[in-house]
């Protein structure tokens, strides 16, 4: 190549690559057979090539886009950018994140990865877009090599990714209420939950909008001057009862009869019945993300139905009268769990088997919405007897805590669970000083876990010598061991398959058990 480049050509000028025109080489460079290391070697054999690949922008815009396909979504179609910047960022960002999760099986394979522990990889302080995609390259790595890499590398990109998400949260809650789309809530949510997932709003958002377009054909068919048939989303309010029954109707023929959801009655208590993309992608789901979605589509379609957070199923309402009324008949109530059924206050009593007071019936906000999707969750976990349980029980603690800081009874089970599991102890003081703060009669307690805390803190950070152990036979002498080995454990019965004996904080029984503490007093919970 480089010989190619100064060769002479006639008539004393430069001949090769650099006798070419600048934009025939742009597209030389641009060829699928060249990659980037391709690229940096014609760079490297002399200054006007040099020059040329770095001045022309689309040379490593291809470059970057063939490397990095997922990353592009990121960029403005519309902007301009510096590609060769951009690349170059993103190559030593990805050396940077591969050398710290190398780090973290020497630092953290006898325990748990501590909070602080993650303080490497928020110090680059490069693009979140660039670290999660080296980290999920790292994850898509070849088959069953780099198992250790791999295992970090997940739980840094949850890390990484709750972090990311809890802030949206936040920012969330900051809008003012009556700017708060419900859909956009319940996706972060699903999104806290299950941080390796491919969710985005914009998904979510696209397939409501599909569903709407298929009603409004059933509307097209049936009442072809509909008012929703035309509008805009977001821009139609239908006034008319018959119409705004027309909608209901064509709705529940799409939901029900032509797409085929469903309320999981085989599977009520599958926390999947609580995630948004998952009842999208299954046509099952429980109650209040049925109606989350019925709601959404009603709204794209100019009818309003409010969220009703009734005892032991979630419904919606759907108002009789002109003006909003405060009578509870003059409402139909809507069960999206049943084929979208209407039903009258006293039927609604039906569902449950019980008379219910009035105030019941009320709408409720985007945020106690929320607050009930995330105490499903939190009993989920108390339900569940799998090893994906605490877990389950961490998030919704974290949800329900960023709903309501100051919840003293959530913020102790969260310093409990936390010191149960033997993970973030400093995090544990942390929360038992808030207690302290919003509520000084807890002090007994308070004090007391304080105390075992700091013992435990005190236990970790005794430091053991290592025994080294070596092949006494010479010819394996030169065998190499990797630092950390992952192995992963099915349990059975609280005992490990592989025959080691003692308690499995996993098993069944030990998330039953440490239920159990709210019955009794601090002094006896352990």
């Amino acid at each position: 190549m480089a010989e190619l480049a100064v060769w002479p050509g006639g008539g004393g000028e430069m001949g090769g690559l650099t006798g070419l025109p600048e934009e025939l080489l742009e597209q030389i460079f641009c060829c699928p057979l060249l990659n980037h290391v391709d690229v940096v070697s014609v760079c490297l054999t002399c200054k006007k090539l040099h020059e040329l690949c770095q001045a022309r922008s689309a040379v490593w815009k291809h470059q970057f886009r063939r490397r990095w396909p997922t990353l592009i979504k990121y960029y403005s179609t519309t902007g301009s950018h510096n590609w060769w910047e951009e690349y170059r960022i993103r190559h030593s960002i990805g050396g940077q994140v591969q050398r710290i999760v190398d780090t973290f099986s020497k630092r953290f394979f006898t325990k748990e990865v501590p909070v602080d522990g993650f303080k490497d990889i928020e110090a680059l302080g490069g693009s979140f877009h660039f670290i999660a995609d080296e980290l999920m390259s790292i994850l898509n790595m070849d088959g069953r090599k780099y198992l250790t890499w791999k295992f970090y590398s997940r739980k840094i990109l949850c890390f990484l990714r709750q972090q990311d998400i809890m802030e949206k949260l936040k920012e969330f809650l900051r809008t003012p209420p009556e700017h708060q789309k419900l859909i956009e809530g319940v996706v972060l949510v699903d999104q806290y939950c299950n941080p390796l997932a491919d969710t985005s709003l914009e998904n979510v958002l696209l397939q409501l909008n599909c569903i709407t377009e298929e009603v409004k054909k059933v509307l097209r068919l049936k009442h072809s001057s509909h008012p929703s048939i035309t509008a805009e989303r977001d821009e139609v309010s239908i006034d008319d009862l018959g119409q705004q029954q027309h909608v209901l109707d064509a709705m529940n023929c799409v939901l029900y009869k032509q797409l085929k959801f469903k309320g999981n009655e085989d599977d009520y208590y599958n926390p999947m019945n609580s995630y948004i993309c998952q009842v999208l992608a299954q046509k099952k789901g429980i109650p209040i993300t049925l109606c989350v979605i019925y709601s959404t589509i009603g709204k794209n379609l100019g009818l309003r139905l409010e969220p009703v957070s009734f005892p032991s199923h979630f419904l919606l309402r759907w108002c009789q009268k002109p003006d909003r009324s405060t009578d509870i008949l003059d409402y139909v109530y809507i069960d999206a769990f049943d084929n979208g059924k209407s039903c009258t206050a006293k039927e609604c009593e039906y569902l449950i088997g019980q008379k219910v007071a009035s105030k019941f019936y009320s709408s409720v906000t985007t945020k106690d919405v929320l607050f009930r999707m995330v105490t499903n969750l939190f009993h989920l976990g108390k339900r569940e007897g799998s090893d994906q349980s605490y877990q389950l029980l961490r998030n919704a603690l974290d949800l329900y805590l960023t709903l309501a800081p100051d919840d003293v009874q959530y913020l102790m089970l969260q310093a409990r669970l936390y010191f149960h599991l033997g993970i973030n102890p400093e995090k544990v003081l942390d929360i038992l000083q808030h207690i302290q703060a919003v509520d000084p009669s807890q002090h007994g307690v308070v004090g007391h876990l304080v105390q075992l805390t700091l013992e435990q803190i005190a236990r970790k950070n005794q430091t053991t010598e290592v025994a080294v152990k070596r092949h006494t036979d010479e010819k394996h002498r030169k065998i190499e061991f990797s630092v950390g080995l992952i192995m992963k454990h099915k349990s059975w019965r609280g005992c490990y398959r592989d025959g080691r004996r003692g308690p499995n904080l996993f098993s069944p029984m030990s998330v039953t058990a440490f239920f159990q503490f709210q019955k009794y007093s601090s002094k006896v919970w352990l």
